[in-house]
């Protein structure tokens, strides 16, 4: 293709040559044979925006297009942003002579950027963020002296920052994060008199800030986070007093902060240094910088009080600088009180001291998190905690604090984490059990006394419980055990309980870790633990239980830890635990005989301990316990008699499979006859309209009213005059192959389906255009918000100078549109006469309506499934499965499998996995082997936070509550993806974990 393009160009300059006008000629044809080179590089186009792209338009109409006023045929800019293009980025863009603008971000460009570039001397902005180009950054950029924006963030660039972009006086934006580029920070930088913004995170940098950065007077906007930066950060920054931003995070710099960057820093907004190592003492003159609102200091050495006369600050919505050596009482909290803006006041893990003061209570009504933590705080905590009932974490834990619990904490109705773990607190007050948004009680490593307040039943957002440690006694309530949202943990250890283990404990259904040793519990161990089929730890150690082994923990499948040592157990060990995924095992010190098993976990004499059962023979050799007595003389009586009876029944239940099947076959066949001659077509439950009321509510399916193209159809905004209302108007292309029978799967599945997530339909037509053509269309409700894929994957550069603003979702928009899907795909799956596959889960098939509420449209590849075939259909292969989307599709489907539940499944954890990483599954970034699914799998959870979008960490300072909740949602992401459908999470427990995360998330 390249050299035939080259013929044709060559070959056409020379016709021009010889013409009488050669001058127009060029000045006619330039520009539209670089966009036929442009397009011919581009491998896939799945929206079709290049359609228009052809001999029959003008190449100034094409879209993406822009050209001159004053020359009609040259073009100006490039705009295709957002369009999941593929392919290279041809050189010949380097022709186009008058281009200003290239606008390029979110695609999937490969390759080099082209050298050709340089040509363009009327440049004014590249936007190139979001994709996988490679290789180095090109040094004679530098000689588009007119740029004025360069944005090359979140690519695979490599090499150092060229010196030479220092020679680009006009530039006003700068963004290169993101890549992974080596060396130092250019010195030449300190050139760029007209820089405002400069974005170099995650750019693997070294050594030190140059001094010459100081030069940048009116720079606003500096982000150098994420890199290997080390030295002291050059004085001269703190006196660009044009500066709003300033955030180096997670380096190696040093030094002190100086004493009067208030003063030389007036317009400061967001000051973030966490994860260095600077030391000295915090500025008392960051008060007079009047517009911080977030003072970020973590994970350094500061030392010294925090500044009395912070309260001037009345924009202050965050403070957060914990992990220091700071010294101080609590004094300064009472300055505070006027910064009524005020969210978050994070001051764990340093050395304050001294009581918590009673102003606390009058901070602002805006407080939504309070971190204390892991200091030398003592006294009370003040009554009027009560006052603050925004309030949704509250960690006061490691600390000298003692008494009762205030019980005005029952007023904190918002309240979702609770750390006080690790005092000395002795009472819980009954007052808890008003904390209904509560998710995690941590109170262990108390002297807490008396009996569980049964009230804490109340609290049925309830995640996880814990108050080991501490001298409660009576009975384990069973309302507490009846709380089904409790799932990560419920630990009662080390305490005086007594009483029964009560039967209640198998509505944890879904909980991971059940720890109630070291107690006095006494009685049988109940068979409806067997109904806690999450369980991955179970410890019932040091108490008095009796009885059996019980048969029904044979259901803990996912089980890894069980101990059941040091209690008063009889019987024989059960076999069954060979068969569990334990890797620990603890029997020790009961009463139980017989012999031991040889399969699973007791092959493994180091994972396993049953000493002080006196009676036990035989197992593993490591075990050193004596040999059984043989049984060999009974087995040989009973092996004939068994053979007979296990022939017999054999057959029983051979023959009774028969029966079963033909039954359903018979069931299923009057079932389909029914549903064949009962189902009303689709258009006789609607609206009819016809192609002429299409044709005009559309304007003539005028491209101006284009909102999208898929892959079968087109899709228009008009206004439907039966309604009067806006419309969006789905036109199925019939010329390509599979058009019609994704519009009868469309049909077929809409025709039943109602629910707040599904996209609604108003109408179908099926007709004959003015041409005398066939003509086939679905009229929905039109989404004022576009698809989810459009929110996806903006920056702030990239937009500067453009009409269009960058958007962004925040973190609980991003979950309640989580929840919206994952709703939608449940109802599907679970709550329709039948099971219905939706087949193509993906972001442009998510549409967002004008509150943002989610609706997952595109039903074109669904498969609608019987009964019986919905239980069968992962097992078993099929020509016809589903054809997804790259990187959204199921494993399996690969493979011929048929059509599944557990595929959307699949789907959807990418989908959510995308959502909150800002990744594509096809991203260039993910070959030899490595998925987005193992990407995230091997960042969690120690590592999420770097992996996240960093468009999340711009709404909410990086802390530990933040990371646990993108923990907590990635988990079910790759849960949701697991390559074989059988270790895939369920829809329904999908739905459910998100709406406890988003309680968690609320304010």
């Amino acid at each position: 293709m390249a050299k035939w393009l080259c013929v044709v160009y060559t070959t056409f300059v020379w016709w021009c040559f010889f013409s009488n006008t050669p001058a127009n000629c060029l000045v006619n044809e330039t520009d539209r044979l670089a966009l036929i080179a442009f397009k011919a590089s581009i491998d896939q186009d799945p929206f079709g925006v290049l359609r228009s792209w052809n001999d029959s338009v003008h190449h100034c109409d094409w879209k993406g297009i822009l050209c001159s006023g004053r020359h009609r045929d040259r073009v100006v800019e490039l705009n295709l942003m957002s369009q999941g293009l593929i392919g290279s980025l041809s050189p010949h863009i380097g022709n186009m002579s008058f281009l200003k603008e290239i606008i390029l971000p979110n695609n999937s460009f490969h390759g080099p950027i082209p050298q050709e570039i340089s040509r363009l001397f009327r440049l004014r902005n590249i936007a190139l963020s979001n994709n996988s180009f490679q290789g180095e950054i090109p040094i004679n950029i530098s000689r588009c002296s007119n740029l004025e924006v360069l944005n090359l963030i979140n690519n695979r660039l490599t090499g150092n920052i060229p010196t030479e972009l220092g020679s680009l006086s006009k530039l006003r934006g700068l963004g290169l994060g993101g890549n992974k580029l080596s060396g130092t920070f250019p010195p030449s930088l300190g050139n760029l008199s007209s820089l405002s913004k400069l974005s170099l995170y995650d750019c693997g940098l070294h050594g030190e800030i140059p001094k010459e950065i100081a030069q940048l007077q009116v720079l606003t906007f500096i982000q150098l986070s994420d890199n290997y930066l080390s030295g002291e950060i050059p004085a001269g920054i703190y006196n660009i007093s044009t500066l709003s931003v300033f955030v180096v995070l997670y380096n190696q710099l040093h030094g002190s902060i100086p004493n009067d960057i208030g003063l030389t820093l007036p317009n400061l907004k967001y000051l973030g240094l966490l994860s260095n190592r600077f030391t000295g003492r915090l500025p008392i003159s960051l008060s007079n910088a009047s517009k911080l609102e977030q003072v970020v200091f973590s994970v350094n050495d500061f030392v010294g009080p925090i500044p009395r006369d912070l309260g001037r600050l009345l924009n202050l919505r965050q403070l957060i600088v914990d992990v220091n050596r700071l010294q101080d009482d609590l004094g300064f909290i009472s300055s505070l009180t006027n910064c009524t803006s005020l969210q978050t006041l994070v001051l764990g893990s340093n050395l304050l001291r001294g009581p918590i003061p009673e102003s606390i209570a009058n901070l602002s009504s805006t407080i939504s998190a309070i971190g204390i933590e892991d200091n030398q705080i003592h006294g009370s905590i003040p009554s009027g905690i009560g006052n603050l009932l925004n309030l949704n974490a509250l960690v006061l834990a490691v600390n000298y604090l003692s008494g009762p619990i205030p019980t005005t904490i029952g007023k904190l109705y918002n309240l979702q984490l609770l750390h006080l773990y690790q005092n000395n607190f002795t009472q819980l007050p009954s007052s808890l059990g008003n904390l209904t948004l509560l998710n995690y009680l941590y109170l262990g490593h108390n002297n807490i006394y008396g009996s569980i307040p049964p009230t804490l039943s109340n609290c049925s957002s309830l995640l996880e419980l814990n108050i080991t440690h501490n001298n409660l006694h009576g009975s384990i309530p069973p309302e507490i055990l009846s709380l089904s949202s409790i799932s990560i943990a419920f630990s009662l250890s080390y305490n005086a309980l007594t009483g029964s283990l009560p039967s209640e404990v198998g509505s944890l259904k879904n909980l991971e870790v059940l720890d109630i040793s070291n107690n006095r519990l006494s009685g049988s161990l109940p068979s409806s633990l067997g109904n806690c089929l999450s369980l991955e730890q179970l410890h019932l150690e040091v108490n008095s239980f009796e009885g059996k082994i019980p048969q029904s923990l044979r259901e803990l499948r996912g089980l890894q830890e069980l101990d059941l040592s040091h209690n008063n157990l009889s019987g024989l060990i059960p076999s069954f635990l060979g068969d569990l995924k334990l890797e620990k095992l603890n029997l020790s010190f009961n009463r139980l005989h017989g012999e031991v098993p040889m399969g699973g976990v007791f092959q493994n004499g180091s994972a396993i301990s049953v000493v002080g059962n006196i009676d036990l023979c035989g197992g593993s050799p490591d075990l050193n316990l004596p040999l059984c007595p043989s049984s060999k003389s009974n087995k040989n009586k009973l092996s004939h008699k068994m053979k007979a009876i296990l022939a017999v029944v054999a057959t029983l239940v051979l023959c009774l499979i028969l029966f079963v099947w033909f039954f359903i076959f018979l069931h299923w066949r009057r079932v389909s006859r029914k549903k064949a001659n009962s189902a009303s077509s689709l258009e006789d439950q609607m609206l009819r309209v016809s192609y002429a009321e299409l044709l005009k509510a559309t304007d003539g399916f005028s491209e101006d009213n284009l909102i999208g193209v898929g892959s079968y159809s087109s899709v228009y905004k008009g206004i439907l005059n039966q309604v009067q209302t806006i419309v969006a108007v789905k036109v199925i292309n019939l010329q390509l192959k599979g058009a019609s029978k994704s519009f009868m799967s469309e049909c077929k599945a809409l025709r039943t389906i109602r629910h707040r997530n599904l996209l609604k339909i108003f109408s179908v037509c099926s007709s004959i255009d003015f041409q005398g053509n066939e003509f086939k269309a679905l009229v929905y409700e039109f989404m004022a918000n576009g698809s989810l894929e459009k929110w996806l994957h903006h920056d702030v550069v990239e937009n500067e100078g453009h009409e269009e603003e960058p958007k962004n979702l925040k973190l609980i928009q991003r979950l309640n549109i989580a929840i919206d899907v994952a709703s939608a795909v449940e109802y599907l799956h679970c709550h329709c006469e039948s099971t219905i596959i939706h087949g193509d889960l993906k972001p442009s098939n998510v549409l967002l309506d004008d509150e943002m509420t989610a609706c997952v449209g595109d039903f074109g590849l669904t498969k609608i499934l019987s009964t019986v075939s919905s239980e069968v259909a992962q097992h078993e292969s099929n020509s016809i499965a589903v054809r997804g989307t790259i990187g959204y599709v199921a494993p399996e489907y690969a493979m011929g499998n048929r059509a599944s539940t557990l595929a959307d499944v699949y789907s959807y954890g990418i989908l959510l996995m995308v959502m909150f990483t800002g990744k594509y599954p096809t991203d260039n970034v993910f070959h030899d082997g490595l998925s987005l699914h193992s990407f995230v799998g091997s960042a969690l959870p120690d590592k999420v936070m770097e992996i996240v979008d960093p468009r999340i960490l711009l709404e909410h300072v990086p802390g530990s509550w933040l990371k646990d909740i993108l923990v907590s949602v990635l988990k079910i992401g790759v849960a949701c993806s697991m390559e074989s459908p059988r270790d895939r999470m369920q829809i329904q427990d999908v739905v459910s974990e998100l709406c406890k995360i988003k309680n968690v998330c609320e304010s």
